[in-house]
């Protein structure tokens, strides 16, 4: 498990929050680890985030922070392998997977979300119908957000 730093999940509400998708999005968070990126979107007015984790270590991880925080009721955790994860319909996808894994182009292909983030040690190349919206390098993370176009 590889958490997402302090200053990457705060660059990331940032800006995700002065883009004004945040209050009351549903989201899903592949690959979820300890929830640290869907549980910075609720602490920021995100109405619903489904989280997706198969790692036990993880998971108890995870329920402990929703619970210590008080974010149950707006969380559901799915213990699935995200990356054969279907559901939907989100406002936002996060997606945060190890940074060997290359299973991009399968995932993004069906996901059903209309914004997509992706953690990784490079840009990710999105394939249609993601537009690139922007690609931002923080030390030896690179987190691309991608739009749905129309196809």
């Amino acid at each position: 498990m590889r958490p997402t730093t302090d200053r990457v999940r705060e660059a990331i509400g940032n800006r995700l929050q002065s883009m004004g998708v945040l209050r009351d999005a549903r989201i899903v968070d592949l690959f979820a680890g300890t929830g640290a990126l869907g549980i910075e979107a609720l602490s920021r007015g995100a109405a619903h985030v489904t989280f997706v984790e198969n790692a036990p270590g993880a998971l108890a991880a995870l329920e402990s922070n929703l619970e210590t925080l008080g974010f149950q009721p707006q969380a559901t955790v799915v213990r699935a392998d995200a990356a054969r994860f279907s559901g939907g319909p989100f406002d936002i996808a996060f997606i945060d997977p190890p940074y060997t894994w290359d299973g991009w182009a399968g995932l993004l292909g069906g996901l059903d979300a209309e914004l997509v983030l992706c953690e990784a040690r490079g840009a990710v190349d999105l394939p249609e119908p993601w537009q690139l919206v922007r690609s931002d390098r923080y030390g030896t993370t690179v987190v691309t957000l991608g739009l749905r176009g129309s196809s």
